[in-house]
């Protein structure tokens, strides 16, 4: 049985799934990581198909195969590039270690996993005839991004904005994380199922997140509800938060 996180016990779910992202990444052909004189067209025909069959294709989501439905969740754990894999692993450890602490172990990954699913889900009604795959843990990071709000609104995190040259500054969760929900929204009206980074559903993931956390911790005091000193958060800004291909 699942028991609530503590300070002592560390974020072990956050280390579970950031340890699982990077292993199963290393064993897939998008690491690279292939002899020196095996043939490049080969290896890019595997990395191909490895994120059309573990990645979300929103044509097949709705006309494929059964197992198709399984897909939102696999492709949490399939990462395009390297940077792609780094930058979804910086988010996770420094927001979700504060979050798991907050949320307790279970209910941190059931919140995880459902943003997660949802996102990708969501994208995929959106772009219904899309057949770009859709891979990458962001859309469920998103939703640990929109629970530290609610749980964590004055949590001080240390920013690099490019038009301030880079300065880190360091500001509460409840201007951050909404400036970033707001580039997001308008790097997505401009986006679609083409290659790129899938903002809509860092969107979704985000929403999803904080309404989980809304109907979860709603009207409570305590550490389940943000209360206590502001905890101080490191992180970039612009880090990359998912493509929606490699």
């Amino acid at each position: 049985m699942f028991k609530k996180a503590t300070a002592s016990d560390g974020p072990l779910v956050t280390y579970a799934l950031i340890a699982a992202c990077c292993l199963l990444f290393l064993l897939s052909p998008a690491a690279g990581l292939a002899p020196p004189d095996g043939d490049r067209t080969e290896l890019l025909r595997a990395r191909q198909d490895h994120f059309a069959r573990w990645g979300v294709v929103p044509a097949d989501l709705w006309a494929g195969p059964v197992r198709a439905a399984l897909t939102p969740l696999t492709a949490l754990f399939v990462h395009g590039t390297w940077l792609h894999l780094l930058g979804n692993m910086l988010f996770l450890q420094v927001f979700g270690s504060l979050a798991e602490a907050r949320m307790g172990r279970l209910r941190f990954l059931a919140c995880y996993l459902a943003a997660g699913y949802l996102a990708l889900v969501g994208f995929a009604v959106a772009y219904p005839d899309s057949t770009q795959p859709l891979v990458g843990a962001s859309g469920a990071i998103s939703g640990v991004l929109g629970a530290f709000l609610f749980l964590l609104p004055r949590a001080r995190v240390t920013s690099l904005f490019p038009f301030l040259f880079f300065l880190p500054l360091r500001f509460p969760a409840w201007f951050v994380l909404p400036l970033w929900c707001a580039l997001q929204w308008l790097a997505a009206r401009h986006g679609g199922p083409r290659p790129g980074v899938a903002y809509l559903a860092h969107l979704i993931g985000f929403g999803v997140g904080f309404l989980y956390a809304l109907l979860r911790w709603r009207g409570r005091t305590g550490p389940g509800a943000g209360s206590g000193p502001p905890a101080r958060v490191k992180e970039p800004v612009q880090a990359t938060e998912g493509d929606s291909q490699p």
